[in-house]
């Protein structure tokens, strides 16, 4: 779950990070009564959009005055800003953070996420940040320094030390940032996250650091533990199809094709998207049916799925095993196309226990579908089916 910086920045300064002093405006008017509250010789005033690359869409701007913020919060406000990180449809602007600005000497990256290879957390650095380190760090890899967290001792004093020095820091400074990576380690692992990123943080010339910019996203499987973070999430800024499937307990992504995916397993649904794929398919979302699914689960993931406009066929792929069998996703897909009146083609490849009970409940409940006897086979029907459905 992502969520928005000013939500991140007041969460990180309990673990020691410094922001600049802010305030969060949805109008005009607003935005310039913060800047008034706030004093001070200059002001950011910055799109809360839950995408990167905001400053080269024109959605973080500098402005002198209370009278300037009020220009740029309403030049902002109710405007879609595109990003490389948006896609072409942009993201609506519905609020601003408005901040003190402020000068720095420098500007670096720091970040922690999890290195999936290694298994273990890892700490990211770099001794200049801004807007261009993603192209940076794919260009030059090595460009980014990299230390690796054991989950026993955490991040220990001199790996922050080591880190800070690669950094080019030395004194105040230095000691600054070893501190704030200590606190930054203790935050990930204490909020469940799953990425936090400081970019660019700022040095300022007394070597005072400051996060001018702050990403944050929280692992949504441990929400759970964090009731109260569970609130921050941003209810515009997801498709409502992908909250009603978290209710569910439906891993459930939207993409942009036009054949619908009905998959268990995550591994098999990325699986099912590279067959389609290959097969010159475009799929229209990601679904991971969890293994303890009920048949009214099921029914909803289908039934999320059939009412996607976008959607001319759906693929079922799964495999029974353990907890939940092929059966049971059959009567959840019959029950969803009871309640519709809407038909696509749909191509079911059914395999493991109680596949064969699968195909007899989608017929005698008489569910127009056509079975595929292997994966391959289900992926080229449904292009099949789509390229028919054009013609």
């Amino acid at each position: 779950m992502d969520i928005q910086e000013y939500q991140a920045k007041p969460l990180l300064a309990r673990y020691g990070l410094t922001t600049p002093k802010s305030g969060t405006a949805d109008s005009a008017p607003a935005a310039a009564a913060v800047a008034r509250e706030l004093g001070g010789d200059g002001f950011m005033v910055k799109a809360q959009i839950l995408a990167g690359g905001r400053g080269k869409a024109g959605g973080v701007r500098r402005a002198p005055t209370s009278e300037a913020v009020e220009q740029a919060a309403g030049a902002l406000l109710g405007q879609t800003l595109v990003t490389p990180q948006t896609g072409g449809a942009g993201r609506t602007v519905k609020r601003v953070l408005v901040e003190q600005a402020h000068d720095v000497e420098r500007e670096l990256y720091l970040a922690l996420l999890v290195d999936r290879r290694a298994g273990r957390l890892a700490l990211l650095g770099a001794p200049q940040g801004g807007e261009e380190i993603e192209s940076l760090a794919a260009a030059q890899p090595d460009s980014l320094e990299r230390v690796l967290i054991e989950p026993d001792s955490g991040l220990t004093p001199a790996q922050a030390a080591d880190m800070a020095g690669r950094l080019g820091l030395e004194g105040a400074g230095a000691a600054a940032a070893a501190s704030l990576m200590t606190g930054l380690a203790r935050a990930f692992v204490e909020l469940d996250a799953s990425l936090i990123e400081i970019n660019p943080l700022g040095l300022t010339a007394a070597g005072a650091l400051i996060a001018l910019d702050v990403k944050m996203a929280l692992d949504d499987n441990a929400l759970f533990r964090h009731p109260d973070l569970e609130l921050l999430r941003d209810q515009d800024a997801v498709d409502p199809s992908e909250l009603e499937a978290q209710r569910y307990e439906v891993n459930f992504v939207k993409l942009e094709g036009d054949i619908g995916c009905v998959v268990n397993g995550a591994g098999l649904a990325l699986a099912t998207i590279d067959l389609l794929e290959a097969q010159g398919g475009r799929p229209a979302d990601f679904m991971d049916i969890r293994p303890s699914a009920t048949r009214e689960q099921v029914a909803t993931a289908f039934g999320m799925v059939l009412d996607n406009p976008k959607v001319r066929a759906i693929l079922v792929n799964v495999y029974g095993g353990g907890v939940l069998r092929c059966d049971t996703i059959g009567e959840g897909i019959a029950a969803a196309m009871r309640k519709r009146s809407r038909e696509v083609p749909l191509i079911v490849r059914a395999a493991g226990t109680n596949a064969d009970i699968c195909h007899k409940t989608l017929t005698a409940q008489a569910v127009p579908v056509t079975f595929a006897s292997d994966m391959a086979e289900a992926a080229r029907l449904a292009v099949a089916a789509v390229k028919q459905e054009a013609a």
